[in-house]
């Protein structure tokens, strides 16, 4: 958690070719100039390796906050719109041909990278660049958060953790916005868009996926039980020999509420891209864990709320609720139980894997968090039963009749508008000259110089040129 984005590529393009001005004539070269840059940065960032990628992100981001000024800065002189207060006279020359390569739309060759998408309107560039931008912002909420799980050191302190989580959340409430944006801004676009990724729907959903994964976030920041779950595996951190982990009591019944707000969210973006069979079934598969993911918690909460009652019984039937949710079994108290005894001397595979992820910090969390919260609930769950099976008995009523008197999600936080940068007056002023050398960034191949990605499970196979195709 959050979704691991692939950043789409493109192929270079020339704007001096299909549009000019007369006010500022070497505007169209200046976005060619740091198109360019962003084309060769993506590249470049296709190319690294997964455990790398994280240390890149902020040239992607420096990239892409130099050449969208320059992208609205044209759109807006051929609309005939100020910028900066100056008057821009930009004129279209011939329909501009642009390629993207979509990452959120659904692959025609399963384990094979899709193609290049051709597009026909400035508008969509704006789409692509944009939408890149929000994915750029997600995956830096991602390296901000992959300390709190890794067990390569020792566990972060509290401050170091709630420095974190905010970052995160920082970064995700910003991606919210850019989504929300591109929605809104969709409605003057009357055509149907060539792709899923720059469709109406696919920003309203993940807009609101970002919102869940925040509220998840505020709930996190003062949630004791995941990190304790994490330190007690880490066999870097000695802290436990010194002292017991502080558990505060949490204010449990809100924290409860945010998760449901959390899951409405993913339910929202779920139902906004299901059905369309054009989406990346493991983005799909991610918000439909993702919504799993905020009603297990939401029913932990509702446990300890209880067990912090005294009413230790109601808060174990919790747990099963909350398990049920994960999509674990929880059927019998029996059964729970032998799960819960098991479950402290032998991970399961599904276990293993993920820590291993973590470590090499690829592609971690791609189950937005179910496992890891299975965790915290065998951990109480194991403390609990014992409890009640030694000091005060009580009786486990069924866990439906409590979940059906689950109240609503609450929200926490309101979605700032984004607002797009526009360049300075300075700037402005400069293109004003002519250009001083040649627009030739269109010259290039569309697929020069990106090179393929290895595939996990596909077959390599030697091409004609000596290159390597996955299947």
């Amino acid at each position: 958690m959050p979704f691991p984005f692939v950043l789409p590529t493109t192929s270079s393009f020339s704007f001096s070719k299909y549009f000019s001005s007369d006010s500022h004539p070497s505007l169209p070269l200046s976005a060619s100039t740091y198109r360019g840059v962003l084309r060769d940065n993506l590249k470049r960032h296709k190319r690294l390796p997964p455990s790398e990628q994280s240390a890149n992100l902020g040239n992607i981001i420096l990239s892409l906050n130099n050449y969208i000024p320059y992208l609205l800065a044209l759109d807006a002189g051929l609309g005939n719109q100020p910028v900066a207060g100056e008057e821009l006279d930009v004129v279209l020359k011939s329909t501009p041909t642009l390629e993207w390569r979509p990452t959120i739309s659904d692959k025609a060759i399963p384990g094979r990278e899709g193609m290049r998408l051709k597009i026909k309107s400035l508008e969509y560039e704006i789409y692509f660049a944009l939408s890149t931008f929000a994915y750029a912002q997600t995956l830096l909420a991602r390296a901000s958060l992959h300390p709190l799980y890794s067990s390569a050191s020792a566990s972060p302190s509290t401050e170091q953790r709630t420095l974190a989580i905010t970052t995160a959340t920082k970064h995700l409430m910003s991606a919210a916005s850019v989504h929300d944006y591109l929605s809104t801004r969709s409605d003057q676009v009357s055509s149907d868009p060539p792709c899923v990724d720059i469709t109406k729907s696919a920003f309203r959903a993940l807009s609101s996926l970002a919102m869940a994964e925040a509220t998840l976030l505020a709930v996190l920041k003062d949630d004791p039980y995941p990190a304790v779950v994490a330190q007690d595996r880490n066999s870097n951190d000695k802290e436990w020999m010194i002292r017991a982990p502080d558990i505060p009591q949490v204010r449990a019944h809100l924290f409860a509420r945010l998760c449901l707000a959390a899951a409405e969210h993913a339910s929202n973006a779920y139902s906004l891209l299901n059905g369309t069979g054009k989406v990346d079934t493991e983005l799909l598969k991610y918000i439909s864990d993702l919504r799993k993911t905020g009603r297990g918690k939401a029913c932990r909460f509702f446990g300890i709320d209880a067990e912090l009652g005294g009413q230790t019984g109601n808060g174990i039937a919790w747990l099963q609720a909350g398990l049920h949710e994960l999509g674990y079994s929880s059927t019998s108290s029996e059964g729970s139980k032998k799960r819960f005894g098991f479950g402290k001397f032998k991970k399961g595979w599904e276990e293993k894997r993920e820590d291993k992820k973590i470590e090499r910090g690829t592609a971690w969390g791609a189950d937005a968090g179910r496992l890891e919260e299975s965790r915290v609930i065998d951990m109480l769950s194991r403390k609990w039963n014992k409890m009640n099976d030694t000091i005060n008995t009580q009786a486990i009523p069924p866990f439906h009749q409590l979940m059906a008197a689950m109240p609503s999600g609450r929200e926490i936080y309101t979605l700032k508008m984004y607002v797009p940068p526009t360049l300075e007056p300075a700037l402005l002023e400069g293109m004003r000259a002519p250009p001083d050398r040649v627009d030739d960034y269109g010259g290039e191949s569309s697929e020069e110089g990106e090179g393929e990605r290895e595939v996990v499970g596909a077959f390599p196979v030697e091409g004609e040129d000596g290159g390597r195709s996955y299947y």
